[in-house]
């Protein structure tokens, strides 16, 4: 078609309104504006959790910093859908943390508000001129201030597979050295470390931070025992620390030191002590002395129990589940899981026995009254109808489930609330330690309490020992289906029948045979002497058929692997026999008594070995365990077997292993290796005699 003149046809619309844009151009620009945003957005997907605020992702405007639109090469239809996509941009980048912010250098006396938010208007695209070239030091703000380079997202790392603890590196590991023992001991060559040969570790690894909450404390130190020749602790039957671990470890990460509680994973396992043949002495303390094979010149005293196991049909249960189902319950390996695991646990249960559920989640209230066992049905169906949703109010629901349990009392029986939890006690507990008083108040009454911790993220670790702890109770872990059936399947006994209450340990240590001596683990069991004959101070629980370990790291007098020196005007003598090398006592209480009944077991050297192997399999399984904890949170002793070594010492010490925990255990270990390498050469290797050792 021509025109006369050479008219331009679109001369007219230079000077003509601009038309309203089309309704399909506008649909088709927002949906460009959201595909280039979705795309930008997985982009930064990546980026780990924990970024500091203030770092964002990157919006679509940043890919339309700098394009001039209004360049007249730039077709009018292009023009008109970059009018749309512009402000719709500007919406996004301005009400939503999806850029990274401008690190502008505030001016003496400017606000650092004011400053940053300059700093977003320097970077706005105006839309009606073109952009002026910025200048060549673009480092100068408006105001003159100079400004710090922009803080660009970095790139997304590489997956984690290690991680290492916060906590300031380990102190200086003494190295291994011969020397003869002492004739009393009759054992093998062994040696805690000289401060003198001391080589320095290397820095932990630090952590993913998990979320989840530990009770601080500082590791059993070395004693004197010419100084404090009396150590006393409860003992402890919870497990949760190993199950705790064992996840993070499957998961990729090394957990927090304060995670690693040394004697709950050496007690996850079974040992093959002898039982105790009635339930009136309901168990009979195992002794054992035998090289340590971390430290050639020290050497580990092992104190084994088994706890009494009653024929199941003389047991009857009056349960009540306190099951948290606030909202951060709602994952799979939490409330799911839970209610799983409990159907697995009434299976274990008859007729005999009584179940309720409560639940607590903003207010508590009564999902099952109290129910016979046999009626799975209807107690399962109470469990499907569960869900997560709402704040959590943890006192409530624990004052409701002891009325349930008083109420449903079985006189003679097991009286017990078992409270399945993530840890999460954030609403309507103003004194957390008023709630521990009302649990020991409840305890004395007959009802007790067992904890099941459930999930990651959200645990409170201290809150659930305390709790268990002050009820009587054990502390468990359930981090998977396998998990829950050990504790609610294979080990019911110990989780629901209490067969000794109260159990206190006191070790007198013979200062003229033992020079030194470390209790491996039991932190948060420490009591003060006077407490051992004191039957009011409260102490752990053993379950029926459960087994409980305790190690103790002993340097005999004139070993040389004593790390402390001798006092100048101090004397080393003992007022009791030289042929003991310690003297031990426990206490505990039968369920139905308020009187302790006193254990005396004197360790001589008819129970020392020269040989780790010679004092058998559990004795080799339970000194792997100990060095795999130690060097597994970077402790201040024990650190010096190499992963290798360690795996060597649980493959020989696996046994029969029913259940193929140890061999779990071994596969553990490897994991171990992979995430926390071992970084320095032992002075010393394992396992060599002490004529081999510098």
């Amino acid at each position: 078609m021509s025109f006369p003149d050479d008219t331009d046809p679109f001369a007219n619309l230079k000077s003509g309104a601009v038309p309203p844009p089309r309704a399909a151009a506008k649909t088709r620009a927002l949906a460009s504006a959201r595909a280039a945003f979705e795309a930008e957005a997985k982009k930064s997907a990546a980026a780990p959790q924990g970024k500091s605020v203030g770092q964002r992702l990157t919006s679509i405007i940043q890919s339309l910093k700098g394009i001039s639109i209004m360049d007249m090469r730039i077709p009018v239809g292009t023009a008109a859908i970059a009018l749309l996509v512009l402000p719709l941009g500007w919406q996004l980048y301005s009400s939503t943390a999806l850029t990274p912010t401008m690190q502008v250098a505030p001016q003496v006396g400017q606000n650092v508000e004011v400053a940053e938010a300059e700093a977003d208007l320097d970077s706005e695209v105006p839309v009606s001129a073109p952009r002026e070239e910025a200048p060549a030091d673009a480092s100068v703000a408006k105001t003159g201030t100079a400004a710090a380079p922009v803080a660009l997202p970095p790139p997304a790392p590489e997956p984690m597979l290690a991680q290492e603890s916060l906590d300031m590196a380990a102190p200086a590991q003494p190295t291994l050295g011969a020397a003869p023992m002492a004739d009393s001991f009759a054992a093998p060559s062994g040696g805690m470390l000289s401060e003198s040969e001391a080589e320095v570790m290397p820095a932990p690894q630090s952590t993913q931070p998990s979320g989840d909450e530990f009770s601080r404390f500082e590791e059993q130190r070395l004693k004197v025992a010419a100084e404090e020749p009396v150590s006393t602790f409860s003992l402890d039957v919870d497990t949760a620390s190993y199950s705790y671990a064992r996840r993070m470890l499957e998961d990729g990460y090394v957990p927090e030191r304060d995670a690693v509680r040394i004697e709950e994973l050496i007690n996850y396992f079974p040992y093959d002590y002898p039982a105790a043949e009635s339930a009136d002495v309901p168990f009979q303390p195992t002794l054992m002395v035998y090289p340590t094979p971390w430290n050639k010149k020290t050497q580990i005293l092992q104190i084994g129990i088994k706890g009494f196991e009653p024929d199941v049909a003389d047991t009857r249960s009056n349960l009540v589940f306190l099951i948290d189902t606030s909202g951060s319950m709602d994952e799979a390996d939490k409330l799911p899981l839970l209610k799983r695991a409990f159907g697995l646990l009434l299976d274990q249960l008859s007729s005999d026995d009584t179940v309720a559920i409560v639940t607590y989640a903003g207010s508590a209230g009564v999902a099952l009254k109290p129910t016979a066992a046999d009626s799975k049905a209807e107690i399962m169906a109470a469990l499907d109808q569960l869900y997560a949703g709402g704040s959590t109010a943890g006192a409530e629901g624990i004052e409701l489930a002891y009325r349930l349990a008083e109420d449903a009392r079985i006189e003679g029986g097991t009286n017990r609330v078992i409270l399945a939890t993530d840890g999460d006690f954030n609403v309507g507990i103003n004194d957390p330690e008023k709630l521990k008083d009302f649990i020991a108040e409840k305890r004395q009454s007959g009802v007790g309490l067992s904890v099941l911790g459930f999930g990651r993220g959200n645990l409170d670790d201290a809150t659930m020992q305390a709790l268990a702890q002050n009820g009587d109770g054990n502390a468990s872990y359930i981090g998977s289906f396998a998990e829950a059936k050990k504790v609610l399947v294979e080990e019911i006994g110990g989780t629901l029948h209490t067969i000794a209450r109260d159990v206190k340990v006191q070790v007198e240590f013979n200062p003229a045979v033992v020079a030194e001596y470390r209790l491996i683990g039991y932190e948060t069991r420490h009591l003060n002497r006077e407490d051992f004959n004191n039957d009011a101070v409260d102490a752990g629980d053993v379950g029926a058929g459960t087994t409980v370990t305790a190690l103790y790291e002993i340097t005999a007098v004139g070993s040389g692997g004593e790390l402390v020196e001798p006092l100048r005007y101090g004397g080393t003598d003992s007022t009791g026999a030289t042929e003991e090398i310690a003297f031990l006592k426990m206490r505990y209480k039968l369920p139905d008594s308020a009187v302790s009944q006193l254990i005396e077991q004197p360790v001589t050297a008819e129970v020392v070995y020269d040989d780790i192997a010679d004092a058998g399999v559990d004795a080799q399984f339970a000194a792997a365990v100990a060095a795999f904890g130690q060097k597994l949170k970077s402790s201040t002793y024990g650190t010096s077997m190499s992963w290798d070594e360690v795996e060597d010492l649980a493959k020989a010490g696996r046994g029969a292993d029913d259940g193929g925990y140890r061999a779990e255990f071994i596969r553990l270990v490897d994991m171990a290796r992979l995430l926390k390498p071992d970084t320095h050469t032992d002075v010393c290797d394992f396992p060599a005699s002490a004529d081999d050792c510098d």
